[in-house]
């Protein structure tokens, strides 16, 4: 009934079992993948047509986990999967990254891959499992893709390359890197490193790529017995006299049009030349013909440009290769906020805004391995004023999350451990001008407002973006690309990092003659683009204020011992809510027994504590207290004092004299001074009056000596 065939090897020490035939028959290409017991499930399918009226290839990549593949049900009031989480948001772009550019160029008919987590062994991460799969899936289906590609997840741990490492071992790596390529070449990277150079950082692209070919192999091997036909695509047109007519008409108006330095300025003549092509060669309503100009166009551009460069090192704007254009750092710019920073570059700019909270602030986040709580975030926008654009406005794209990770990634590294600075903190990135990556920006900017706000990071980061041009065996590295020269260019490079090291890199290929040599120089080449712009960042900034925004809220942090949380909290919450109504400051404790007062109000938080210190106090033999009448007895008051603590009065204890009636001496309500006689083995508290009494008159007498 099934005609199933299966691939087996081991790989990093566990078994990766590739499968197909069995599940998903009427899909174009269908494999589940399992390494270790991860297992993701993937299918690809395409439309048997070309999309009409796109000049792009409708690719779609979707990948969920199921909480069933860890023995879970899904949280929330509907207990079913809803909409992707950020992480699943970042794995979708990270498998599509590397498939994209290797899909035929001409082939335009829509293809959805659908990557599902169906079992997890909270070891082996589903991300790698799931481009793997998606590699697998297309190169069995038949459609134009040029691959495989293989993914590998790279760590580095006391000095040594790790291949795959589970979540234990990314825990002490001072690396997480994916990469994901062909046999023949890289086509993609995504990496958080603590502050490494450029060498290790190289050796671990390298280390992975090599690595990943016996999986690219085990896939080729499968292919072999279980590949559907290739699909038939319709032949191209014969057009090389309307992009003789095209190139006559448009060259020289977009070799002026690149002439200008100044964008808006440039963007206005590129159009002029192309509506007045357009308005020559495609008749009303031709959209095809459109589609087919407005290519022949883009052709006529990336000549230009990329012949110019190679041939004069110069670029549109002017600069030379290696140059990084103007920086300014402003901090401090809005006045309520805790940390504010605005930061331009060239035509790109970000107003970065840090705010500080608590512990109730924190990020819970549900994933397969298990709840966690994060106290850092960072969100990036994109409004479409950015870019002089009108667009729609109120969603966040998988763009905007996944340059916000990678920000994230890039500052990470220098945050103050937790128990050090007990803050939550988050990041808001507001893009307001866009000429190239201003997720680079956002590094840069984040880093000054969280300066600005007082968070005692290690060193700023800065981070800039590389491209590169490559015409056969010539080649030009471009720093701090614009908008142009990445759309044009081959490679979209970017590197965030310290004066240490390499903080973050993230790298698209779209071609496949990368070589170690060019990454090398590129990474070299961006390492002084970083410094450049660090030094003029230092201009507004260089540390941390040692003193925070009045508005930001102040925590104190104080140890108790885990048996007395039950006593700070109350039954049903009741001791910790008064806390809070009555001082005003915000009270956290976590199960170890770290107690968190937050307020930004200094008066609060020390009420908080003297109260929380006088539930934890233990009484002391000897010692005196203030305390509050709450119970009169025949036999003598209780006192309650340290808070929560209750002690006996005797009668005998009340004063110096005999007392007939307690209520003579002391009414319930009544704040009187007490000292501890002794605790007895239940924790029953002696206390007395009369001891503080002659405790008092003794001092009046030493006084009086001193006085005569």
């Amino acid at each position: 009934m099934f005609n199933k065939h299966t691939k087996e090897i081991t790989w990093g020490g566990r078994p990766l079992l590739i499968e197909t035939g069995q599940i998903a028959r009427q899909a174009a290409g269908a494999v589940m993948v399992t390494y270790g017991e991860t297992s993701v499930f993937t299918a690809v399918t395409a439309a048997k047509k070309a999309k009409a009226g796109i000049d792009f290839f409708p690719l779609t990549v979707n990948y969920q986990e199921k909480a069933y593949a860890a023995g879970k049900i899904p949280g929330g009031f509907f207990k079913r999967e809803a909409r992707p989480s950020e992480a699943e948001i970042l794995i979708c772009r990270l498998i599509d990254r590397p498939i994209r550019p290797l899909f035929v160029s001409s082939f335009k008919n829509e293809t959805q891959v659908s990557c599902t987590v169906m079992s997890h062994d909270l070891e082996n991460q589903a991300d790698i499992v799931a481009i793997i799969g998606t590699s697998a899936a297309l190169t069995l289906s038949g459609l134009p893709f040029m691959g495989p590609i293989a993914g590998v997840r790279v760590g580095y741990i006391d000095g040594e390359y790790v291949l795959n490492p589970t979540d234990e071992d990314l825990e002490k790596s001072d690396l997480d890197l994916v990469v994901a390529g062909t046999r023949d070449a890289v086509l993609m990277v995504e990496s958080q490193a603590s502050e490494l150079s450029e060498d290790i950082m190289l050796g671990a692209v390298m280390y992975g790529h090599e690595q990943m070919q016996v999986v690219i192999d085990a896939i080729i091997e499968l292919a072999e017995v279980a590949a559907k036909d290739p699909i038939e695509l319709p032949e191209e047109e014969d057009n090389s006299a309307l992009i003789a007519d095209i190139k006559k008409m448009a060259e020289g108006g977009l070799r002026d049009a690149y002439g200008e330095t100044d964008k808006q300025t440039r963007v206005g003549k590129i159009s002029e030349v192309k509506d007045a092509v357009k308005e020559k060669f495609v008749e009303d309503g031709d959209e095809a013909k459109s589609i087919l100009v407005g290519g022949i166009l883009k052709d006529v551009e990336k000549g230009i440009v990329r012949g110019d460069i190679i041939k004069t090192g110069k670029r549109i704007d002017g600069r030379a290769l290696d140059t990084v254009r103007a920086v300014v750092g402003e901090v401090n710019i809005l006045p309520r906020t805790h940390g504010s920073a605005l930061f331009t570059r060239g035509e790109t700019q970000s107003i970065c805004v840090t705010t500080l909270g608590t512990g109730d602030d924190e990020q819970f986040i549900d994933a397969l391995t298990g709840t966690y709580k994060e106290n850092f975030m960072l969100h990036y926008n994109f409004p479409p004023y950015s870019v002089g654009e009108v667009g729609r406005s109120g969603f966040t794209s998988r763009r905007e999350v996944g340059h916000g990770k990678l920000a994230w990634r890039a500052v990470k590294a220098v945050l103050p451990e937790k128990d050090d600075f007990p803050y939550t903190i988050r990041i808001v990135s507001e893009i307001t001008e866009s000429n190239g990556s201003s997720s680079m920006a956002t590094v840069c900017g984040a880093s000054l407002s969280m300066m600005d706000a007082g968070v005692p990071i290690s060193r700023p980061v800065s981070g800039i973006a590389m491209g590169l041009i490559k015409e056969g065996d010539d080649y030009a590295v471009l720093s701090d690309i614009l908008g142009d020269e990445d759309h044009l260019g081959d490679m979209d490079f970017k590197v965030a990092g310290t004066t240490e090291g390499i903080t973050s890199l993230q790298m698209d290929i779209k071609i496949t003659g990368i070589t170690k040599d060019i990454m090398e120089a590129a990474l070299n080449q961006a390492k002084g683009g970083r410094a450049t712009i660090l030094s003029e960042m230092n201009k507004a900034l260089d540390t941390a204020r040692e003193e925070m925004n009045e508005h930001a809220p102040r925590i104190e942090t104080i140890q108790v011992k885990k048996d007395k949380i039950r006593e700070i909290i109350g039954t049903g919450g009741k001791v910790i809510r008064e806390i809070c109504e009555v001082t005003g400051a915000k009270v956290d404790i976590d199960d170890d027994g770290v107690v968190k007062v937050s307020s930004s109000d200094g008066i609060a938080i020390k009420a908080a504590l003297d109260w929380i210190n006088g539930i934890v106090a233990e009484p002391e033999v000897g010692k005196t207290y203030e305390g509050k009448v709450v119970k009169t007895v025949d036999f003598g008051a209780f006192v309650n004092f340290l808070g929560s603590k209750d002690g006996l009065v005797h009668i005998s204890e009340l004063a110096n004299e005999r007392v007939k009636q307690v209520t003579d001496v002391v009414k319930e309500g009544e704040t009187v001074k007490v000292k501890v006689l002794g605790v007895d083995d239940r924790g029953k508290v002696r206390l007395s009056i009369k001891a503080v009494l002659a405790d008092e008159a003794r001092g009046d007498d030493e006084a009086e000596k001193e006085e005569s």
